[in-house]
């Protein structure tokens, strides 16, 4: 069996259908320089890029996504509704209420409210990422449950205090940014949530 890089893209090829996509590298963000880069080749090299997160509230509570296992870095990981990279020459907007629909299976209103940069490990890939942030309030309405399951394995509803708990006693539950998120943003969560 391969090892290395090409032994992670020949195992989840199938599994993760995106995961060749043409994504949106960063060779300046101050002069907009952009350049298409494979999604896969962007987290082994560590190259920056641009990225999307968006976080879901309906009353004093987040709406928390499990990764598929098949996904090609922290499957079965719990981390905010929903994340994702725009594609080469899409925009921002677009890529993020795409991905809501194609993860989530509904859409909601999105409102932007931040740009974060980080550089954190996940396994043997990185996330160099400037971020992106949407928010939405969920209309009840919307069944939850419908979600697709080669992105998502499970979904919940989570106050913040229940958060913070979960990720202080179970910490290799959660993805590495949710908990760059909980533990850096959360003043800002308190304050859009309805």
């Amino acid at each position: 069996m391969t090892s290395g890089p090409n032994a992670l893209s020949e195992q989840n090829a199938v599994q993760d259908a995106g995961l060749h996509d043409k994504i949106t590298a960063i060779q300046s963000l101050s002069n907009q320089q952009y350049y298409p880069i494979d999604k896969l080749d962007a987290h082994v090299k560590n190259i920056p890029h641009l990225a999307i997160s968006i976080f879901i509230f309906e009353n004093n509570k987040l709406l928390l996504q499990k990764r598929a296992d098949s996904k090609y870095h922290s499957g079965g990981l719990w981390a905010n509704s929903v994340c994702s990279h725009p594609r080469w020459e899409e925009s921002i907007e677009n890529c993020a209420n795409r991905r809501l629909e194609e993860e989530l299976g509904w859409q909601v209103q999105l409102t932007k409210f931040a740009e974060i940069n980080y550089q954190i490990p996940v396994g043997r890939l990185f996330e160099n990422e400037h971020v992106h942030c949407f928010y939405g309030i969920h209309d009840p309405l919307n069944n939850i449950e419908h979600f697709n399951p080669t992105e998502v394995a499970a979904v919940q509803w989570c106050t913040l205090d229940d958060i913070t708990r979960g990720i202080e006693l179970n910490p290799d539950q959660y993805s590495e940014w949710f908990k760059l998120y909980i533990n850096n943003y959360r003043p800002v969560f308190e304050a859009l949530m309805p």
